[in-house]
């Protein structure tokens, strides 16, 4: 590549110090000889490359088409704004998210990845648990999530957390699969899962959701995350689902 651009330079250089119409065609003659390695020179200077390996191309793909279905959810209570994340879970506006995050609240704010903010209402539902379904008037249909099937996941198994830790939304992490606990069904995961989390989707690696992240274990009330997060299962999950779209 070196020795192309010296050549080109030097044909340039060339072509500016010619005077005579003889040494003018011969320099046009050299410049679509060289037309090529113009051409690329020009496409490397403009569009430099940029490099990624197969698992990181598969984290972005994955990222970019499951964050549209994801949102941000600040709901207001009498003693402040309580922050969440929510699922899509159809195109018309229903979303998923933690009951704790909505629990008595006076007004609930959404707002989707593309920073557009809507206002919510809560729609009723049966049965107990820790999720919620609220509901957006959106101007055009929405994305949605898939929920996967949580009985197949294994302990070590690689998953990923999209949430709004700390308000700060479209949040990506991951972690694995750290223990399955079958009496609470409860998953429970390394992935760095903080306030501002529960409710969103915790990602098996093809994109679908097999948990909804609910709560985090730590000694300082909350103040920090040291890698114990919980998780519902997206079996249970489907079940909510289904016993409140009767």
């Amino acid at each position: 590549m070196l020795k192309n651009i010296t050549k080109v330079v030097n044909f340039f250089n060339k072509g500016f110090t010619m005077i005579s119409k003889e040494w003018g065609e011969m320099f046009l003659k050299e410049v679509k000889k060289n037309l090529s390695i113009i051409f690329i020179l020009f496409l490397f200077g403009l569009n430099p490359v940029m490099s990624y390996d197969n698992e990181e191309t598969s984290m972005i793909n994955l990222y970019e088409r499951i964050n549209p279905a994801i949102v941000a959810i600040d709901a207001e209570l009498e003693v402040g704004i309580s922050g969440g994340t929510g699922c899509v879970i159809d195109e018309n506006g229903t979303i998923l998210t933690s009951q704790h995050v909505i629990e008595n609240s006076k007004k609930i704010d959404v707002t989707t990845y593309d920073g557009k903010t809507y206002k919510a209402t809560v729609i009723p539902t049966k049965g107990k648990g820790d999720l919620a379904l609220i509901k957006i008037n959106p101007k055009k249909p929405l994305k949605v999530v898939t929920l996967g099937n949580s009985d197949t996941i294994k302990v070590g198994q690689k998953i990923l957390s999209i949430g709004n830790p700390f308000g700060f939304s479209g949040t990506l992490t991951q972690g694995i699969v750290s223990r399955i606990d079958y009496a609470r069904k409860k998953i429970q995961t390394d992935a760095a899962i903080n306030p501002g989390c529960s409710g969103g989707p915790i990602l098996n690696t093809t994109g679908e959701v097999v948990g909804i992240s609910q709560s985090i274990y730590n000694p300082d009330n909350n103040i920090s995350n040291i890698g114990i997060g919980f998780a519902i299962p997206a079996d249970e999950v489907k079940k909510f689902i289904a016993h409140n779209s009767k």
